[in-house]
């Protein structure tokens, strides 16, 4: 029998053996991929869309998020093992197959445990209420004098102890059982049923640290990736972009390729790509086909006048979401007082995903049981995707999300996967999809640069009497945070879809008390309206690095402007305890001293510690930052890291630290080296060499973390708010240690140097 033909209930019955944790594409998810007579519809009220119970008692999550290397699945099968009294190990997460689960929202805002593992909880916790009140009817027994222990419900009659396990009560079979629904899908999807979860002081699985399998997966070469992925007659494509951004496609030679055995042209409007029966011949089909595009446009400013681009740009959108006192008042007083007044401003460049590798896709999107293989983060917001480029009803199209090289926010994978389903359309044939290094780095929606002010007034005391922030720049969502319309798509822009961006900008993230306090921000229009490389959406922590790496730097020069130590400076205008309490723990973990000063320009190698505190969605993080800079050369070595997090409750503290080391280590890169180049008709960036990051030399030599547990708090996130304090703890510590503020990132060796050779001057 194919394992394609085998049922959700086949599998259950035939199945007594433990599945791994994570499910392999095309093994798990394959065998679960048909519908079972009987099974309820797939809607977020029905229980069994959330939790099925195999014969020998196993259980298995189905969870409409994916894990993206954070070990989300891993806490997701804590809490489930959790609420349903079962051993970690008789868990299975099945993730991000819309034929299996519910629309989550897919990876997105650090939401995979805030959000999405709260319905799993809530589920899981009903879910144990249902089997216990069913062994109760079994046993004859009432439901509160049972007890469950890794899923053997047992009780005391009058013949002694007897028992039922939870395959003896459903296994193999459906619950059949409503929850309740808010109606929503996405991020914001909640059930929940009269299950009440568990007391943190009765947990026995949650709050441990259990290791990612997946891992070992990998390690041992035995994960299957995106790029693994066959279908029976399926062909191979490239696509090919204009030279020039914003050029229209005038003419293509088809007889170009004709020597490449079953080359063709694909066409539709200026969306052009080439197949093949073999991948190389496609990859030789796209070098050697010849195309004549419209004339250069020039859409881009130079380079070098980006920020001045942005800071002279019409306004397209404003908005003030902080206006406490009356701040320009303020000003006009400190004008006649003894105050001081300090203006900076702070420049973020724009930055690519350029993820380990190029996306792929593989789309059969012709036959009756249309389908997409993709890598997207959102494979539930592929699905429209693929269907509105195609024109087929969305019910129909099943998106699978197979693991890639990874991103953080809108990488290539989503466009990679619209247009392996146009290409799919136009041949009539399943088609694989490989973007290039060019097409990854090259054409990937890319982090928005922006310009940001702080102007601040301080009175004799060195209390702060007026702050003003304010950010102008592209929107970060110039295309949509998923794939689901095409006209967010570069398949769709290229057509016949006309674009129609978001407007929307950031403020900081903090808890600041002053009195007369403003902040806001502006957008501006986008360089070319579509088509573009240099297009902006989500990376990593949107607009979180940028935004804060301005305003904690600006906080900083407030406090030697006042001469006051910068923790104390902080404190002293905060009252939340949470904030309070982790800038105390950040501070005592890297045993700050307020009178202890860096070279602050002193020596051939000067050392100086920085700090910063950020919060994002309910996670509080602070961090110090020890850093080296070479006056001869201008290295900068971000040396060590302390960091205070507090992200509520800890579901796994081994996953949690892992993360907080890769959001350090990828905004250090981000902070010191990573810049999109460009003239004004291309991106130059299109590989390592024209995009470096950060490279094992450069990586800290320690980074210590001190976890706050606050079971109290439900679970907060923690996949991007310790991103968001990496940049202005680095450039504070460059400070203390050459007396040179830094305002503009990257704060590559040269720049540095240059700065030095400028303060020297």
């Amino acid at each position: 029998m194919n394992i394609n033909d085998i049922s959700r209930r086949d599998f259950f019955i035939t199945t007594g053996a433990l599945v791994v944790s994570v499910a392999l594409p095309g093994s798990i998810e394959s065998a679960l991929s048909q519908t079972a007579a009987g099974k309820p519809p797939l809607l977020p009220n029905e229980l069994d869309s959330w939790i099925a119970i195999l014969p020998n008692g196993n259980a298995t999550a189905y969870f409409g998020k994916m894990d993206m290397g954070q070990g989300v699945d891993v806490a997701v099968q804590q809490i489930v093992a959790e609420e349903l009294d079962l051993a970690f190990e008789r868990v299975n997460v099945i993730m991000g197959d819309t034929a299996l689960t519910c629309n989550q929202g897919g990876a997105s805002g650090s939401t995979g445990l805030q959000m999405g593992g709260m319905a799993l909880r809530n589920a899981a916790a009903e879910a144990r209420r249902v089997l216990v009140e069913r062994a109760a009817q079994k046993l004859g027994v009432a439901a509160n004098q049972l007890r469950v222990e890794n899923g053997v419900v047992s009780g005391v009659v009058m013949a002694g102890t007897q028992r039922v396990t939870y395959g003896d009560l459903i296994g193999g079979q459906y619950f059949h059982h409503q929850l309740e629904w808010n109606k929503l899908y996405g991020n914001p999807l909640a059930v929940k049923g009269p299950g009440q979860p568990k007391k943190p002081s009765e947990y026995k699985v949650v709050g441990k640290p259990f290791p990612q399998a997946v891992i070992t997966e990998k390690v041992m070469g035995r994960m299957q990736f995106i790029t693994d992925i066959t279908v029976p007659g399926m062909i191979h494509a490239r696509v090919v972009r204009p030279v020039n951004a914003g050029c229209s496609l005038v003419s293509v030679d088809e007889s170009s390729i004709k020597h490449i055995a079953s080359a063709r042209v694909v066409r539709e409007q200026n969306f052009l790509a080439v197949v093949a029966d073999k991948e190389w011949d496609a990859v030789r089909a796209a070098e050697a086909l010849k195309v004549e595009w419209s004339a250069q446009r020039n859409p881009f400013p130079p380079m070098a006048a980006l920020h001045d681009h942005i800071r002279n740009a019409p306004v397209t959108r404003k908005e003030t979401p902080v206006n406490r006192g009356n701040v320009d008042e303020a000003f006009k007083a400190a004008a006649n007082a003894k105050t001081i007044t300090i203006e900076a401003e702070y420049e973020w460049p724009l930055q690519s995903h350029s993820s380990m590798g190029p996306a792929c896709a593989i789309a059969d999107m012709a036959g009756d049981n249309p389908r997409i293989w993709t890598g997207s983060q959102k494979p539930h917001y592929v699905r429209p995707g693929g269907a509105r480029i195609t024109g087929l009803p969305i019910e129909k199209v099943r998106a699978t999300w197979i693991a890639g090289p990874g991103c953080y926010g809108r990488n290539d994978a989503g466009d990679c996967a619209v247009d392996a389903a146009l290409i799919s359309k136009l041949t009539g044939k399943p088609v694989r999809l490989q973007y290039m290094r060019h097409d990854g780095t090259g054409w990937d929606p890319k982090g928005p640069a922006g310009v940001f002010r702080g102007r601040a007034a301080l009175d004799a005391a060195g209390n702060v009497a007026a702050y003003d922030f304010f950010a102008k720049g592209f929107t970060r969502q110039d295309v949509a945070t998923n794939e689901s319309d095409p006209k967010d798509c570069l398949a769709g822009q290229f057509t016949s879809f006309a674009p129609k961006g978001t407007l929307i900008f950031q403020i900081p993230a903090e808890a600041y008390t002053f009195e007369n306090k403003r902040c806001g921000w502006e957008t501006i229009p986008a360089m070319l309206e579509r088509g573009s490389p240099l297009r902006t959406g989500h990376l990593r922590d949107p607009l979180g690095p940028e935004t804060h790496f301005a305003s904690e730097s600006f906080i900083d020069e407030l406090a030697a402007a006042a001469n006051a130590d910068p923790v104390a400076f902080r404190l002293k205008y905060l009252t939340r305890e949470r904030d309070v309490a982790v800038i105390k723990a950040a501070a005592q973990k890297a045993n700050w001293k307020s009178n202890e000063r860096g070279s602050r320009g002193k020596g051939e190698l000067m050392r100086g510690r920085g700090f910063a505190y950020t919060e994002r969605n309910g996670t509080v993080v602070a961090l110090v930052a020890e850093v080296e800079v070479e006056r001869k050369t201008g290295r900068i070595w971000a040396k060590k890291f302390w960091c205070a997090h507090d992200c509520g409750q800890i579901i796994n503290p081994g996953t949690i630290l892992t993360v907080i080391e890769g959001n350090i280590v990828q905004a250090l890169s981000r902070t010191l080296i990573e810049e999109v180049k460009f003239n004004q008709n291309q991106v130059l960036s299109v590989d390592w060499i024209t995009y470096p990051i950060l490279e094992l030399s450069d990586a800290p030599e320690s980074i210590e973390i001190a976890l706050i547990d606050r079971p109290e708090i439900s679970p907060q996130g923690a996949g991007e708010p310790s991103h968001r304090t990496v940049p202005a703890a680095v450039a504070n510590a460059i400070f203390d240690a050459t007396g040179v503020r830094m305002r503009k990132v990257p704060i590559t060796a040269q720049r540095m140097r240059e700065a030095l050779l400028k303060n020297q001057g």
